[in-house]
């Protein structure tokens, strides 16, 4: 993801993104699951300013955590000042090149860009994973009615397509909305530990519709 992603990002954490939300509810499986595997430490693509990534650490789990957004990081830092040195800006290169991790995941990360990035980061991430390590995503799912303003700017074979958002905090941004048939293919080569599952919520009014996300976590 670009500078352009980046200063978006940035401008969302100083308006105060997140600083009021819970928790995902999936980090209860992802603690499990890793608990189930014997894991203590890990990866966690996108962390933002913490609302995940706090409770993961305060869980037992030693977790780097990565961002491109450096307001987010620098936040975070003030939530956790213990964990400043585990906290990296950049996308996956600014990484150790040969650097893997027992957990890898990404909540609500790899859907930026369109579908031949989305595809990329996933693919990267997952060569991220150590041996028998486990991974775990959530990301937009087809289903969503999609809003704001927007244009569809490609759509597969599969029923993925992606937007590029002409209003709201993602404008001008291309987002990827994945199919099932898109994600099972993704990750083919890793087994299932919690199948993918489809998660829809209804926004609140007068914001419009739902949006949905798949969740799972597949072992390497």
């Amino acid at each position: 993801m670009g500078s352009e992603s980046a200063r978006a990002w940035d401008r969302e954490y100083e308006a105060g993104r997140y600083d009021a939300e819970p928790p995902e509810p999936f980090l209860d499986d992802i603690l499990a699951a890793a608990r189930q595997a014997g894991i203590t430490s890990g990866l966690y693509i996108g962390c933002g300013n913490g609302r995940n990534y706090v409770p993961l650490v305060r869980a037992g789990l030693n977790v780097v955590g990565l961002d491109i957004s450096p307001i987010a990081l620098a936040q975070l830092a003030e939530r956790v000042p213990e964990r400043r040195d585990s906290l990296i800006c950049g996308d996956l290169g600014a990484l150790p090149r040969d650097a893997c991790y027992d957990l890898v995941l990404g909540i609500q990360v790899f859907q930026h860009g369109d579908r031949a990035t989305a595809h990329a980061h996933i693919r990267s991430a997952v060569d991220r994973v150590a041996p028998d390590g486990l991974f775990a995503i959530r990301v937009n799912a087809a289903q969503t009615d999609v809003w704001p303003a927007h244009t569809i700017t490609e759509r597969g074979a599969d029923d993925g397509f992606s937007v590029r958002y002409r209003e709201g905090a993602k404008s001008g941004l291309d987002i990827h909305f994945f199919a099932r048939a898109e994600l099972e293919s993704l990750l083919a080569g890793l087994r299932p530990v919690l199948p993918l599952r489809l998660r829809s919520t209804r926004r609140q009014p007068p914001a419009p519709g739902q949006w949905s996300q798949w969740e799972g976590i597949w072992q390497k």
